[in-house]
């Protein structure tokens, strides 16, 4: 008996090995494991980010789009990406598995990043090199239908890899540690720290390195090493599989589940609520079943969901109670997990407002530093789109500090494990978000003003730069990254840990779905802008046309801040109203009242 409660020790419940076994604790998993995943993570920012913020140089200088154009093609590329992820992470979790997903995501990025190595080194693929003399009066030859195809071909199949990989390798890093061993729990938070400072650690050689390859090598360069990077950090992942431990079989799928509450509720509309809700129905367990089912108490929110747990005559039958209709009745747990995502809905809303303002740092804020003087050294240029290693490099410094230093110190004040809640430092971001954008403003309004003084308001930027230092620019990216800490990891642990226990493996993409809602919206807002100020202005709208220095981003910028601080006061409605999900919910059957 005491040999087989040893065995039992040793062994990681709800996980496999690669050839379909029990695995062990001593041989599968465990952080030096998850560093292949922090290693193909860091790898994939490394590949993508610096296309992120240079592909609106790219897209103009090379491709010859307009600038607005070009920056919708950006916030384009950037929201399917992210949506994408929702996508695949569904697959991931009911069909092909994580590692697969990774695997096969990692293939798709390469072969996408390889089509726009081709692209860029074939020159039958691109338009002719322009006449930078004529860029102002648009006498560049545009790309032709064939070459446009290949062009977005490459882009949405780099889009599609990079969703599944941001998709899929957190969830499986987190398989790698066992959440009911209190010493491989806390390896586990020590794992989400690693992502995110790999994270900057790929950015920060991406915004550097890659940047500079790009900007002085050539863009087939550029690309090239994409590419190398996304092949490397693929096979770095797969050379784990001996070594990973692996979810074992799918059981029912979450978002399912969620669904199928609201189809229940509105089927049983006309069925009255009970006045006690130990009358809704949930599965009666026994002590060793409640172990691995999760059961959550019955709170008194959005009611109309209850009619979903409601028992009919037809429910009432022996012969249905075991194996209800799901469609026509749920569980109480199931119910309550579904008011849960939707209590989360107006924070999720709230944070997509954000990532408009990240939008702009991206393309706008790029194209500022094109028309400043990049000159750091005698005989060095920084690259424009390199600027973000500001907030990178801090923030490299930074979470360290704050995670070792600062959580300890404001634990012993308000006694919460995190230092402050998920959504207070949601909030700080929030109000950061606004700030920056007042700074990139004011910023603008001198870089203009430069701009007027030395009569070169109509003069093309990329023949004669501004007397004015790039490194101005970088305040509003200071202020943003710093934003970026709280708001982004605060969203991270927010939806992990409220996130039902089905929708654990998926929680992580909320965050990205809200990032690809707030680039598409950056891409509305652009056109909305625009057809709003084109009577007004003589350029034609606020953002129109290749000549920044005869834009007025100044105003645009200005509208994001103000925008923001109105989402922030709503936000700070909506936080008040928020409760937080029970962490330790019963595991016994039947139903209690919170």
């Amino acid at each position: 008996m005491q040999r087989e409660e040893r065995a039992d020790e040793l062994v990681v419940h709800g996980k496999v090995d690669w050839k379909g076994r029990k695995a062990l604790k001593h041989k599968h998993g465990g952080m030096k494991v998850s560093l292949l995943v922090l290693a193909a993570f860091g790898m994939e920012n490394l590949a993508t980010l610096s296309l992120a913020v240079n592909f609106v140089s790219y897209f103009t200088g090379i491709m010859h789009y307009e600038l607005a154009d070009a920056a919708n093609m950006v916030t384009n590329y950037m929201g399917v990406n992210y949506m994408l992820s929702i996508v695949v992470a569904v697959l991931a979790d009911t069909w092909i598995g994580r590692y697969k997903s990774v695997v096969i995501s990692g293939i798709v990025e390469s072969l996408g990043l390889a089509l726009l190595t081709i692209q860029a080194r074939v020159g039958s693929l691109t338009p002719p090199i322009c006449d930078l003399y004529n860029v102002r009066d648009a006498h560049c030859e545009k790309l032709s239908g064939k070459q446009e195809a290949f062009l977005f071909i490459g882009l949405y199949l780099l889009a599609f890899g990079s969703a599944g990989l941001k998709a899929s390798l957190p969830s499986h890093g987190a398989d790698q540690f066992d959440e009911r061993d209190p010493k491989e729990a806390m390896q586990m938070s020590s794992f989400f720290n690693g992502l995110f400072l790999a994270l900057c650690v790929g950015g920060a050689v991406s915004l550097t390195f890659n940047v500079y390859i790009q900007d002085n090598n050539g863009w087939i360069w550029g690309f090239g090493i994409s590419t190398v990077a996304i092949v490397l950090g693929t096979i770095i992942f797969a050379s784990g599989l001996p070594l990973y431990r692996i979810h074992a079989a799918h059981s029912t799928n979450g978002i399912l589940e969620i669904i199928q509450v609201y189809v229940a509720a509105i089927r049983n509309r006309n069925l009255p609520l009970p006045a006690n809700p130990i009358q809704l129905y949930e599965i009666q367990q026994d002590k060793e079943a409640a172990v691995e089912i999760e059961y959550q108490p019955h709170r008194d929110i959005f009611r109309f969901l209850d009619k979903a747990a409601i028992k009919s005559r037809s429910d009432e039958q022996p012969e249905n109670q075991e194996t209800p209709n799901p469609w026509k009745l749920c569980r109480v747990t199931q119910v309550e997990n579904a008011k849960i995502i939707l209590s989360m809905l107006p924070i999720f809303c709230c944070s997509i407002i954000m990532t408009l303002c990240l939008a702009q740092l991206q393309t706008f804020s790029i194209q500022q530093g094109s028309t400043m003087n990049t000159r750091i050294a005698k005989h060095f240029n920084i690259p424009p789109a390199s600027i973000p290693i500001i907030p990178v490099a801090f923030l490299i410094v930074f979470v360290p500090f704050y995670d070792r230093i600062c959580v300890p110190f404001l634990r012993k004040f308000t006694g919460i494990p995190t230092g402050i809640t998920h959504l207070q430092r949601i909030g700080v971001g929030l109000i950061l978000s606004s700030i920056s954008m007042a700074v990139a403003a004011i910023i603008e309004v001198k870089r203009k003003g430069v701009a007027r003084d030395n009569n070169m308001l109509n003069a093309l930027p990329v023949l004669q730069p501004l007397p004015i230092s790039i490194f101005w620019i970088s305040f509003q990216y200071f202020v943003f990254g710093i934003a970026d800490m709280f708001t982004y990891v605060g969203l991270l642990e927010f939806f992990y840990s409220e996130a039902p226990k089905s929708l654990k493996s998926t929680a992580t993409c909320f965050l990205w779905c809200a990032m690809a809602l707030g680039y598409f919206l950056s891409s509305i807002m652009v056109k909305i802008v625009n057809s709003a100020t084109k009577n007004i202005t003589a350029s034609g709208g606020w953002l129109q046309g290749n000549n920044i220095n005869r834009n007025h981003l100044n105003l645009f910028y200005l509208l994001l801040s103000i925008l923001s601080l109105i989402n922030f006061f709503v936000y700070l409605f909506v936080s008040k109203r928020y409760k937080y999900r029970p962490q330790h919910p019963a595991v016994t059957g039947g139903n209690s009242e919170e």
